[in-house]
C-alpha cells in the first residue's frame, strides 16, 4: 500500500508559478511511476503529466506542454510539478497517483492509477 499526500496548491494569479509536490509514506516511491491529474468542477478528472519510476522518461497533456515540468527527487521520495505560467484554465484539484505495480511504466488514463492522494486545490485569479 502507498498512501500519496499531495501539497503545494493555494491562489495564484494569471501569469503565476505554483509548485506542487507528491510525497509518499508506506511504500518507497522511487519504485512507482507517478501521474498527476486535476478535475475541475464539473468536468472529468484529466491527465497532466507523468514519470516513469526511473525519472528517464516524461509525458504531459498537450494543455500543459512548455509550462509544467515534473520531477522526481527519489532521495527525498517526492516527485514534484513545477507549473508556470499558470491561467484560468488551470484552475482545478490536482491529484498524483501511482499504480499496484511497481518497476512499471505509466498511462494516461486514471483508470491505469490504483493509489491516489487527496488533492490540493489551485486556483489562478484572472
Amino acid at each position: 500500500q502507498v498512501h500519496l499526500v499531495e501539497s503545494g496548491g493555494g491562489l495564484v494569479q494569471t501569469g503565476g508559478s505554483l509548485r506542487l509536490s507528491c510525497a509518499a509514506s508506506g511504500r518507497t516511491l522511487s519504485s512507482y511511476s507517478v501521474g498527476w491529474f486535476r478535475q475541475a468542477p464539473g468536468k472529468e478528472r484529466e491527465f497532466v503529466a507523468a514519470i516513469s519510476w526511473t525519472g528517464g522518461s516524461t509525458n504531459y497533456a498537450e494543455s500543459v506542454k512548455g509550462r509544467f515540468t515534473i520531477s522526481r527527487d527519489n532521495a527525498k521520495n517526492t516527485v514534484t510539478l513545477q507549473m508556470n505560467s499558470l491561467n484560468p484554465e488551470d484552475t482545478a484539484v490536482y491529484y498524483c497517483a501511482a499504480p499496484r505495480q511497481y518497476y512499471s511504466g505509466y498511462g494516461r488514463t486514471a483508470a491505469g492509477y490504483d493509489y491516489w492522494g487527496q488533492g490540493t486545490q489551485v486556483t489562478v485569479s484572472s
